[in-house]
């Protein structure tokens, strides 16, 4: 259900209060994921715009909010057919929600032991088809990939701890078991 009163203003002092309560991660996710879920539903935020994508990323990034400390950042993101990342985790805890067409996560697990620079071995857990509506919560340290195999750009919303240049993040290879800092181009 649509609902037009819930606005980014609104959203984002919801956000604010849950976050400023001194909740754990935890509880930050379990708390936020609703409201993450209610807002992306509402259409107050979309725009024809928000499905451009980067030719050379793949994907587009468009920044809805971000904090002056670079804290509770919301974009919209769209994937082009065939686009996505490669295995990456975001250096805080993230809320995604699916909004137009489907895309695919997958999670990967690190197994080495973190003590060599540049090096990384991951291994496949899971993967999940999200559909517009459903919620991808992912704590700290979480690693996933994602690609739109649909035929068309799919959407989704995405709200982080903390914006995703400014936070210490990783992209990894698994066939070349390699790690590297991911930074993103933002619209």
């Amino acid at each position: 259900m649509k609902d037009d009163a819930y606005t980014l203003s609104r959203f984002v002092g919801d956000m604010r209060g849950i976050v400023d309560s001194g909740a754990t991660e935890a509880q930050l996710i379990a708390r936020l994921s609703p409201l993450v879920q209610r807002f992306a539903g509402s259409g107050t935020w979309r725009d024809p715009s928000q499905y451009e994508v980067h030719p050379q990323q793949g994907f587009g990034v468009h920044l809805l909010h971000e904090e002056p400390d670079h804290a509770l950042a919301v974009f919209a993101v769209s994937w082009r057919p065939g686009g996505g990342t490669p295995p990456h985790d975001h250096g805080d805890w993230g809320i995604v929600v699916g909004v137009d067409g489907p895309e695919k996560n997958v999670f990967w697990e690190r197994v080495d032991d973190r003590t060599r620079p540049g090096y990384a071995e991951l291994r496949k857990v899971s993967e999940k088809v999200f559909v517009p509506g459903d919620v991808v919560a992912m704590p700290a340290g979480t690693i996933h990939s994602v690609s739109n195999e649909s035929d068309r750009v799919t959407l989704s919303l995405h709200v982080y701890g903390r914006h995703l240049n400014f936070a210490q993040r990783s992209q990894f290879n698994p066939e070349q078991r390699t790690e590297e800092p991911f930074l993103v181009r933002v619209d």
